[in-house]
């Protein structure tokens, strides 16, 4: 390495050591997700759970990055093609935000569906697609039209828990996991659409 490199080097090192001793009562560090475009973590271990799971956390993602990281077998990706056909209707509705849960997030080799919770903050009761509030059979609707269970993420899960927060927490072990957050206002579908499983 020569002179010229090693002192860009140098300064660019001493310009992050002084930006962060100066921001540093600003900054949380360990929360990366909240100051740059972070790509999904990965799975970590969690005590005695069966799998590996996201770490604590609400980690946003593109569908693109969820494809990438998630939709990694032929079953897996017609998961995640429900998973794009939902987003899409909710998001024609208006909806702004889709939290994506459940063993479609972890380490589970063959997640039996995803588990989501969307915003209704804006949402036109006209355009959304009644199988999203129709939760009777055990969302049996849902499973055959999207290939996974949708919810209002206000809505509770169990007494005094949303599901944005059940969703947090690790089913076997009740100890914090991570989630994955999808902007619908940032997506676009028509590049989804030759999502095939």
């Amino acid at each position: 390495m020569g002179g010229a490199e090693e002192y860009c080097d140098a300064t660019f090192n001493l310009f992050i050591i002084i930006s962060l001793n100066k921001y540093h009562k600003y900054l949380d560090l360990t929360a990366t997700q909240h100051y740059c475009c972070a790509m999904i973590p990965n799975l970590e271990d969690l005590a005695s759970s069966p799998w590996k799971v996201l770490p604590p956390g609400i980690h946003s993602a593109s569908l693109a990055e969820v494809e990438a990281t998630f939709a990694t077998t032929l079953y897996r990706r017609e998961l995640f093609a429900g998973l794009v056909a939902a987003a899409e209707k909710l998001s024609a509705a208006g909806c702004p935000l889709l939290y994506l849960d459940g063993s479609y997030v972890t380490g589970k080799p063959c997640p039996s569906d995803y588990d989501a919770c969307w915003d209704p903050t804006g949402v036109n009761p006209t355009l959304l697609d009644p199988v999203f509030l129709d939760f009777t059979n055990k969302r049996q609707n849902q499973k055959i039209k999207f290939k996974g269970e949708l919810f209002p993420f206000g809505f509770l899960a169990s007494p005094g828990k949303t599901f944005i927060d059940f969703f947090q927490t690790d089913r076997h072990t009740g100890l914090p996991k991570g989630i994955v957050l999808i902007d619908l206002r940032n997506e676009s579908f028509v590049a989804n659409k030759g999502v095939q499983p």
